[in-house]
C-alpha cells in the first residue's frame, strides 16, 4: 500500500499545543492591596437583598486583575442580587491555575446554603458554569464526578449545537433526511434512535450520581430538567425522530395496533350465584417455583375459602404434584408433553403459556369465579371473599384487583406490610421521591412490579379470552367491568434480596423489567447502570431503599396512607390444610 505521508491532525502540535492554549488562559488572578474574596464562614445572607451598582471608585481606578473582572461583572449584574455576581467572581477566581485560600470552601457553602436562590436568579449559563466548576473543585466525589460529567455534556453539547447550526435547520427541527452510510469516529457503533439507550444511560447515571450529594444535587437537577423541557437541542431532535419512526412502523399495522373500544360481554344469567354459602370460586396458577412456595400459595387461597386452587407445573414435576394433590381442592397440571399435545403446541414465552393453561382450566370449569393469579400473589379481602362476590351485580364479568407489592421482612415475627401506589392513596406522584429518595423519580407508582394488577371473571362467558392482566373479547377489554371494593392483590414480587438478585436477568430480558420503548429513565436503566458501576453492592442498596421493610420506609408509606398490613403466616396455613410442611427445595 502507498505511503499517504503523516496524517493530518485537528490540533497541529498535539496535545502538547492543547495544553499551553489550555493553561495560558489560567493565569492567577492579581489583587492590589484592598481587595479580596469574603472569607469562609461569612454570612451572605445580605447579599440577596444588596443590588449590584456601579463599581466603587476604588475598583474604578484599580489596574488589577481582579479590578478588571468585577468592572466586567458589575456591567453584567447592574440592578440583580450581589450574591450572584459573588458566584460569578468564586468561578473566575477558581477557573485559574491558583487563587486565594477559602476560594474553594467559599464557593460550596454558597451552594451549600443558598442553592434555591441562586437557581431562581442566575441565568441557564452562570447555572452551568457553576456546576461544570466543582468538577475540578467540589469537596465530595460525588461533587467531582458530577461537576465533570456535566462539564464534558453541555461543552460537547455546545460544539455540537453550534456546528449544526452551519446545516441551515433551527435546533428545533429535526433530521429528515435519509442517514449517510458512513462510519463514524473511532469505529463507534452508530446511535439506534429506536430502542438505543445512550443518551437516557449518560443523562440517568448523571442524575443518579448528583442525588449522592446535597450540595450539588438540586442545582445539577435543575439543568438536567431544565435540558429535558429544552426543545432545542439533539436529545429532543433524537426523540422526535424516534416517534416519527415508530409511528411510521404504527401506520403500517395501524388496523392491528389500534386500540379496540372496550365491549360488553352478556353475563348467562343462569349460572350467576348470589347465595355466599352456595358460591364457589377457585384460582388458576402456572408456576415454576419451589414445593414450599407453591404449597403455600395454596393454603393461603384454601384458607380463604377457595373451592379450588388449580396449579399447572411449568416444569411437570411429578413428586411436588403428589404432595399438592393430597388436599381434594388443590388440582395438578404436570405441563409436560402430553398436555401440550392436547393444547396443540408448547409456547416458547412463559407468559403465552399461562395464557394458554388458563384459558383450557377456565373452559372446562364449573366455578362461579376464576382468579388467574401467579404464585406469588395472594388475594387479600377485607370481607369473605365469597360474601363480597355473592353480591356483585349480576351485569358484571370481570373483578379487578389491585395490585400492593409485599415488603421484604427485616422482622420475620411482624406482620405482612405492602405498599400501594400513590394514586391508591390519593396523593400525586410526586410524593414518591420523598419516600424513595434515590430512585422514586424513576419508578411507576413506587413499585419494581407490575402496576395493571389482575382481575376475577364470571366463567361461562362468550367469547372471553384470558390474558395476564385483563381479560380480553374480539381483542378488546372487557367493558362490563369492575373493581371489587375491599379486595386487593398482594405481590410478594421480591420476597427476598436472593429472590431479587436471581431473577433480575430473567425479568430484565423477558419479564417485567423489560424496557418499553416510550418510557424514559426508568427501572431497566436505574438496575442497568447500579449493575454496570457498582455492581452487586449498588443493587443492593436499590433493593434495600426500595423493597424492605425498613422502619423508615414503613412509616413514611404509613404517615401517607399507602401502607396495608396484614398477619400472613402462611406456614401455619399450610399445616391446617396439609397436615405437615412440605420438605424445602435442596
Amino acid at each position: 500500500m502507498q505511503d499517504q505521508g503523516p496524517k493530518r491532525l485537528t490540533y497541529p502540535g498535539g496535545f502538547d499545543a492543547v495544553l499551553a492554549q489550555m493553561e495560558g488562559r489560567r493565569d492567577p488572578m492579581t489583587f492590589a492591596p484592598g481587595e479580596a474574596l469574603p472569607a469562609p464562614g461569612t454570612d451572605l445572607t445580605p447579599l440577596r437583598h444588596a443590588t449590584v451598582g456601579k463599581p466603587p471608585a476604588a475598583i474604578r481606578r484599580s489596574t488589577s486583575g481582579f479590578a478588571a473582572k468585577s468592572r466586567e461583572l458589575h456591567r453584567e449584574f447592574e440592578g440583580r442580587p450581589a450574591i450572584c455576581m459573588l458566584n460569578a467572581m468564586l468561578i473566575a477566581n477558581l477557573r485559574r491555575r491558583d487563587q486565594p485560600p477559602g476560594t474553594v470552601a467559599l464557593f460550596v457553602e454558597l451552594w451549600a446554603d443558598h442553592a434555591g436562590f441562586l437557581i431562581d436568579n442566575l441565568d441557564a449559563r452562570w447555572l452551568v458554569s457553576s456546576v461544570t466548576t466543582f468538577g475540578d473543585h467540589g469537596v465530595t466525589l460525588a461533587q467531582r464526578v458530577t461537576g465533570t460529567a456535566m462539564n464534558v455534556l453541555f461543552n460537547t453539547m455546545k460544539l455540537h449545537e453550534t456546528e449544526r447550526l452551519f446545516s441551515g435547520d433551527a435546533p428545533d427541527v429535526p433530521h429528515s433526511a435519509r442517514r449517510a452510510d458512513a462510519p463514524l469516529a473511532l469505529g463507534m457503533d452508530a446511535y439506534a434512535i429506536v430502542g438505543g439507550g445512550l443518551d437516557v444511560n449518560m443523562l440517568g447515571r448523571i442524575w443518579l450520581d448528583a442525588a449522592e450529594d446535597p450540595v450539588i444535587a438540586p442545582l445539577a437537577h435543575h439543568l438536567l430538567e431544565a435540558l429535558n423541557a429544552d426543545d432545542r437541542n439533539v436529545f429532543r431532535r433524537l426523540r422526535l425522530m424516534r416517534e416519527a419512526r415508530e409511528a411510521k412502523r404504527a401506520g403500517k399495522a395501524a388496523a392491528a395496533a389500534a386500540p379496540e373500544t372496550p365491549r360488553p360481554v352478556p353475563v348467562d344469567t343462569a349460572r350467576v350465584e348470589t347465595d355466599p354459602a352456595a358460591l364457589r370460586w377457585g384460582t388458576v396458577t402456572t408456576a415454576l417455583a419451589p414445593l414450599p412456595d407453591l404449597a403455600r400459595f395454596a393454603a393461603w387461597h384454601l384458607q380463604l375459602g377457595a373451592a379450588r386452587v388449580t396449579l399447572c407445573l411449568d416444569d411437570a414435576d411429578g413428586a411436588k404434584g403428589e404432595w399438592l394433590a393430597r388436599h381434594p381442592a388443590v388440582e395438578v397440571i404436570l405441563c409436560d408433553a402430553a398436555h401440550w399435545q392436547r393444547l396443540g403446541r408448547r409456547p416458547k414465552a412463559h407468559q403465552i403459556r399461562q395464557v394458554a393453561n388458563a384459558g383450557h382450566v377456565y373452559a372446562g370449569s364449573d366455578l362461579h369465579w376464576l382468579a388467574q393469579i401467579d404464585v406469588d400473589e395472594f388475594i387479600l379481602p377485607d370481607a369473605p371473599l365469597a360474601t363480597s362476590l355473592a353480591a356483585v351485580d349480576p351485569g358484571t364479568a370481570v373483578l379487578t384487583l389491585p395490585s400492593v407489592e409485599r415488603l421484604a421482612a427485616t422482622d420475620p415475627t411482624a406482620p405482612a406490610r405492602f405498599k400501594t401506589t400513590a394514586r391508591m392513596a390519593g396523593r400525586d406522584s410526586a410524593v414518591l421521591t420523598e419516600i424513595y429518595p434515590t430512585y422514586g423519580a424513576h419508578l411507576r407508582g413506587g413499585y419494581i412490579s407490575h402496576l395493571e394488577g389482575k382481575y376475577l371473571v364470571r366463567t361461562g362467558l362468550r367469547d372471553v379470552r384470558l390474558a395476564i392482566h385483563h381479560p380480553l373479547t374480539h381483542g378488546a377489554a372487557v367493558a362490563n367491568s369492575l373493581p371489587l371494593d375491599g379486595v386487593r392483590l398482594g405481590h410478594a414480587h421480591a420476597a427476598s434480596w436472593e429472590v431479587f438478585r436471581d431473577k433480575m436477568r430473567f425479568r430484565l430480558d423477558r419479564g417485567s423489567y423489560r424496557k418499553k420503548e416510550a418510557e424514559d429513565f426508568r427501572l431497566a436503566d436505574v438496575l442497568a447502570y447500579l449493575e454496570e458501576t457498582e455492581g452487586e453492592a449498588g443493587l443492593r442498596h436499590f433493593y434495600e431503599e426500595v423493597c424492605t421493610a425498613r422502619p423508615a420506609l414503613v412509616a413514611a408509606l404509613e404517615a401517607r396512607g399507602m401502607l396495608i398490613t396484614r398477619e400472613m403466616d402462611l406456614d401455619a396455613a399450610v399445616l391446617a390444610e396439609f397436615g405437615d410442611l412440605p420438605p424445602e427445595a435442596p
